[in-house]
């Protein structure tokens, strides 16, 4: 101990005098990390105490937590010190990609064009419309009765300007188009205050008594607006009704007193009625209320059964029902979602009528319902996909029918697709769908698809300076094309002579089939010799994020090859997901695992000089990983990790803790405690050991992981594991923000721009880095099509 105390007084290299197996980053700073306090602290459940010395950090409104993470980011700048000069090229390469003004196509609805758009050298959108022309006479008229201006509706950089934070949870417009009711959050934490526009006044109305407005529904006539509110551990689980110019309480309309459920409202989409969900991660039940007449009640659609889960639509007096009930007259099974109706009479909503049957070969994963067509995305060999099937349906025989057997049309889709979005597509009686298509080797597209016809439109193309510079442009260009098949899709613009994206199966621990896509440069070949990096997020059925994003560019450009592992617990099928949750999540981490070696054995990365990247539920994974494989990985970014779970769960008075139980198992069960014990991250730090550098990240204000998880995984990855490892994990905590940090897009930049500078350090590629900037600027212009 003394030694190491003198040592560390004259600023010598402890790696000198100790059996570290890791190459060090070069450049290590001259401070000490810090060291935080250690305050006696016994946890115990069923029967088993230890010892957490840092549980003091989950107390925010201590001033020593506060020292502690200013400390941290005053660490993480001095071992920055020498990436600053990266930092800001990366930067300028960015942002040299990125337009000065980004907008989105017109979204038609009644008589009005909505669309939104960034200004130039603004950090957030602003909401606007514009009059819809839809014949000659009426655009004179409309013309000179109130010109073609454009009206701004919401504003968000005004609102930022005002707050210095600012987070839009959700908007809606009501029928009328008169107002437009939006939450806001501007703390970060995302406890999000109504507020009411009236578009003809510019009048705002904000309930400031009511905090934690989640989801909206406005009533059909646009007198009242519905919405839910959180409790004070953010679950939503109240609706409440505002009668608007009615000066009175709002009206309490429902409550949900099961802690595992949340509520969520929606209007169905020709407005009719308006839907209550009360919902688990597995279990769903719905309440209906006749849109235009909210006094008449809340009525029940069907009781509540564990696992099963049902969302609807409304078509001209039937219900049309996305469920995974089984039916006993389709003798199905519950491992897909199905589709049934029933007529929307009260006495009759019980009586299920099946409408589409589970395929074993194509899983429906959600609909939406227009005036003349059904619209089902849809799952087939592991692909996504979306179909339009004529409505109403048919089915005088009343047997159900698969698919195929209802003559659907597959919408043409692109080879290198990763990801299709469903955009807003509000109008009831259109025929058109909207979507955004994206793969990592692709731009955004946003591609009408007209189901009438059978036709599409691409309206509008991501710009990438240097790379798609106005090759479609949603205001000026429209290129409309008819396929009869999906083989001829040669006009879909991407960058795929520059960049490979390959998709890959690996087999895991237990032969499960893992899905893993690469992307490099073109112009990196197989040698071993890459630098790369691993991102995983495997939980609650969400589909690891693959689309386009033009600041990879800068990796890949440097030769990096990027990997994105869909591993257990997250999407897209149900089975898949179940696969990774409660007992069996310890499959996600060994998934993970498979991928990273897979990359080293088949030539795609460097031995050592893979990475990981996990955010939130992420960041239990690759933290997992870590402890199990710690020489698998040379580094890793850890973002507002999810990292301390089993303490976090063994309290049920956190936000979310409850709702978490159905994907991670119960620790107040003692068999999911031993399980969630097995694997927490927190818990699982081998002492002495050598870890990856580590860039872990955490926001002050956040509501869904606390800020003391990163913190607390950091201080005990320095006090357990080998010293000359710890001093390259750093801790980065935004002091303002919230989970999805601060969000305007030039700051998102400065963000990135450090994290990828922290991979290139501690990848020990600075040195190669300040050798060839020259060459990386020049690379980084090349891709014009």
């Amino acid at each position: 101990m003394l030694r190491r105390h003198l040592l560390r007084r004259l600023r010598l290299p402890i790696s000198s005098y100790s059996t570290c197996k890791r190459q060090p980053p070069p450049c290590l700073p001259s401070i000490d990390p810090p060291v935080p306090k250690k305050v006696p602290f016994a946890a115990s459940a069923h029967g088993r105490t230890w010892e957490d010395p840092y549980h003091w950090m989950s107390d925010v409104s201590d001033p020593d937590l506060t020292a502690y993470l200013l400390h941290e980011n005053s660490y993480a700048e001095a071992f920055m010190a020498d990436t600053e000069g990266l930092q800001r090229a990366l930067l300028a390469e960015m942002t040299s990609r990125m337009p000065q003004r980004i907008s989105t196509p017109y979204d038609a609805w009644g008589n009005w064009l909505y669309y939104q758009y960034i200004p130039e050298g603004k950090e957030y959108p602003v909401l606007c419309r514009r009059a819809r022309n839809q014949n000659v006479f009426a655009k004179v008229l409309r013309n000179w009765l109130r010109g073609c201006e454009e009206e701004v509706l919401l504003d968000w950089n005004e609102i930022a300007e005002q707050f210095g934070y600012v987070h839009i949870g959700t908007c809606k417009i009501s029928p009328n188009h008169r107002f437009i009711a939006y939450t806001l959050d501007t703390s970060g934490s995302e406890m999000f205050i109504l507020h009411i526009k009236d578009l003809k006044t510019g009048h705002i109305t904000s309930n400031l008594r009511m905090i934690g407005v989640v989801s909206l529904a406005w009533s059909g006539d646009s007198s009242c607006l519905l919405y839910t509110v959180c409790n004070e551990s953010q679950r939503p689980c109240r609706v409440f009704c505002a009668n608007l110019g009615s000066g009175s309480e709002d009206d309490l309309l429902y409550t949900e007193n099961d802690l595992s459920r949340c509520v969520d409202i929606t209007s169905t989409k020709d407005g009719k009625y308006i839907t209550i969900n009360s919902n688990s991660r597995s279990t769903s039940e719905v309440f209906v209320i006749d849109a235009m007449n909210i006094k008449d009640g809340i009525w029940p659609v069907r009781k509540c059964a564990s696992g099963v889960q049902y969302f609807l639509e409304h078509h001209y007096g039937f219900f049309y029902i996305l469920t995974n009930a089984p039916l006993d007259e389709m003798g199905s099974d519950t491992n897909g979602f199905h589709l049934v109706r029933c007529q929307a009479d009260k006495s009759l909503l019980g009586n299920w009528q099946a409408i589409i049957k589970p395929d074993q070969d194509m899983f429906i994963q959600d609909m939406d319902i227009f005036h003349g067509h059904l619209m089902l995305s849809v799952l087939r060999e592991g692909l996504p996909f979306f179909c339009s099937i004529e409505m109403p349906i048919v089915t005088n025989d009343h047997k159900a029918r698969k698919i195929d057997d209802l003559k659907p049309w597959f919408f043409p889709l692109p080879s290198s697709l990763c990801s299709i979005v469903p955009g807003s597509n509000l109008d009831f009686m259109s025929s058109v769908y909207r979507v955004v298509i994206s793969s990592p080797v692709m731009p955004d597209l946003i591609v009408d698809y007209d189901m009438k016809w059978r036709t599409f439109t691409i309206l509008h193309q991501e710009e990438v300076l240097g790379l798609i510079n106005n090759i479609i442009s949603g205001d000026k260009t429209h290129i409309k094309e008819h396929f009869s098949t999906v083989k001829n899709l040669h006009k879909w613009v991407d960058l795929s002579e520059e960049f490979s994206c390959e998709r890959r199966e690996v087999i895991s621990h237990d032969g499960a089939r893992v899905p893993l896509t690469i992307v490099y440069s073109q112009r990196t070949e197989h040698s071993g010799e890459s630098p790369g990096v691993l991102h995983g997020y495997g939980a609650y059925g969400e589909i690891l994020e693959k689309s386009f994003c033009s600041y990879n560019i800068s990796l890949l450009a440097r030769g990096w090859v990027l990997a994105y592992a869909d591993v257990r617990g997250g999407g897209p099928d149900v089975a898949w997901h179940k696969a990774g949750t409660r007992s069996d999540k310890l499959n996600s981490v060994y998934d993970f695992a498979a991928c990273a070696m897979f990359l080293k054995n088949e030539g795609y990365v460097h031995e050592s000089q893979l990475g990981a990247i996990g955010c939130s539920a992420g960041g239990l994974l690759v933290g997992a990983a870590i402890n199990i494989y710690p020489n698998l990985f040379s580094t890793a970014i850890l973002k507002v990790p999810f990292i301390d779970i089993c303490n976090t769960l063994l309290d049920a008075s956190l936000p979310l803790t409850n709702l978490d139980y159905d994907e991670f198992g119960d620790p107040r069960i003692e068999t999911n405690f031993e399980t969630i014990r097995g694997y927490s991250p927190y818990d699982n730090i081998h002492s002495n050991t050598c870890y990856p550098s580590m860039l872990v990240t955490a926001s002050f204000h956040d509501s869904r992981v606390g800020v003391w998880e990163a913190a607390k995984w950091v201080a005990r990855m320095r006090e357990e594991t080998c010293q000359n490892c710890a001093r390259s994990v750093i801790l980065k905590t935004n002091m303002s923000g919230g989970h999805f940090g601060e969000g305007g897009r030039y700051n998102h930049c400065g963000d990135v721009a450090f994290e990828f500078a922290f991979l290139i350090k501690a990848m020990g590629l600075l040195h190669k880095e300040k050798e060839s900037v020259v060459r990386y600027d020049c690379y980084s212009f090349l891709f014009f099509i």
